[in-house]
């Protein structure tokens, strides 16, 4: 028995010290590895719906916010349904035409990030962006078509990947001792912007991720939580390298662009203080770049938009202050102790713009005033 035991663990050794070699593959290396290696399989009957997720967003809390209604016609409440059983003739038809409409995509980055630009309306990509979740198994939590935001609820994902990317070590547990897993769940949110007077669309996919821990492990307190993972960006990239295809591109073309894409010039933010103490950011760039960068941001930190307006440059968020979570959050949840403020975008100068912390309430807290530079600064981290 000591000798298979032995056995066991001089290979594990053997290939420990083997798999610790340099890597030296480049970012694009990597990244078409990603797309070969990488397939995604969603749990469509694990839908985890305990986690808790921030309520519908209905209430507009500016009159001026951007509508999707201006840019585009005949926005309804009720989307094209692409199920098979609900779905009437005339949708079918209607769906059919529009996916096999090729769609001329161009993908832009900026660092790790990645988002595309659309040659079809804002309507159409809406109803394509819903479908597109919905084949994925994902049922859509949150909708907001006045700010173009859909966000789906949390799916278990079970990521299929083959022995040999697994490495000697991980392939053998799998195989052998038959190794339990935790489980991972991941939701997404896509937030879609009208571009050239509403003819081309702006579509952002970012991805979500929380993962089952054990605590207190082997005492009889033992337990499972859920608690946020870091971020996959293999997987959020070749989610949106499957949005592409789905949307109409060429999927040759839409692997190369990706991996291909361009850095944009690098972005730069300073973390300053400003009237009142309140925190403010620095961009070196015009406020519509700006804007478009802090939504990317939001949306990266999982932040409840209310409401936006393009127009005055604001994003009205709804986020708890690290100094009020304690024992009323964890009984009744976070979502009673939420507070409204906003995030105001505002151009300076002809190469600067400045984002402001504003609390909606007017109080002034000298907790809202370090809040803001705590919240500001994770903002900041994601350039």
């Amino acid at each position: 028995m000591l000798a298979k035991l032995l056995s066991v663990f001089l290979v594990l050794f053997l290939s420990g010290c083997m798999s610790f070699g340099g890597d030296d593959k480049t970012e694009e290396e990597k990244l078409r590895e990603a797309f070969i290696d990488k397939k995604i399989n969603y749990y469509s009957d694990k839908t985890v719906s305990s986690l808790e997720v921030p309520p519908d967003l209905t209430t507009p809390s500016s009159q001026k916010a951007f509508k999707l209604s201006k840019y585009v016609n005949d926005v309804q409440e009720d989307t094209i349904s692409f199920n098979i059983k609900k779905a009437s003739t005339q949708e079918k038809e209607k769906s059919a035409n529009i996916l096999k409409t090729p769609s001329n995509i161009k993908v832009i980055k900026s660092g790790k990030r990645r988002w595309l630009i659309v040659d079809k309306k804002p309507d159409i990509v809406w109803d394509l962006s819903k479908s597109f979740l919905k084949s994925r198994g994902f049922s859509i939590k949150k909708i907001n078509k006045k700010i173009g935001l859909i966000e789906t609820d949390f799916l278990e994902n079970y990521a299929e990947i083959p022995d040999e990317s697994l490495g000697m070590i991980r392939s053998f547990i799998s195989s052998k001792l038959g190794a339990y897993v935790l489980p991972t769940v991941d939701k997404y949110r896509v937030r879609l912007e009208p571009m050239n007077n509403g003819k081309k669309t702006a579509l952002y996919l970012s991805l979500s991720s929380m993962e089952e821990v054990v605590t207190n492990s082997g005492s009889k307190d033992e337990n499972t939580i859920w608690q946020a993972r870091p971020k996959d960006q293999d997987l959020e990239t070749t989610m949106l390298y499957e949005f592409m295809v789905y949307l109409g591109g060429d999927k040759v073309k839409a692997r190369d662009q990706i991996v291909k894409a361009k850095e944009q010039e690098k972005i730069t933010v300073n973390l300053v203080q400003g009237v009142g103490g309140y925190a403010k950011l620095v961009f070196k760039m015009n406020q519509y770049d700006t804007w478009s960068n802090i939504g990317w941001a939001l949306d990266q930190l999982d932040i409840e938009i209310e409401d936006t307006d393009i127009k005055e440059g604001s994003f009205y968020i709804k986020v708890v202050r690290t100094q009020d979570k304690g024992i009323f959050s964890r009984i009744f949840g976070d979502s009673a102790i939420k507070k409204s403020f906003q995030i105001l975008v505002r151009q300076t100068s002809s190469n600067t713009t400045e984002v402001y912390f504003n609390d909606i309430s007017e109080e002034n807290e000298q907790a809202t005033i370090d809040f803001s530079h705590e919240f500001l600064g994770n903002i900041a981290k994601q350039f």
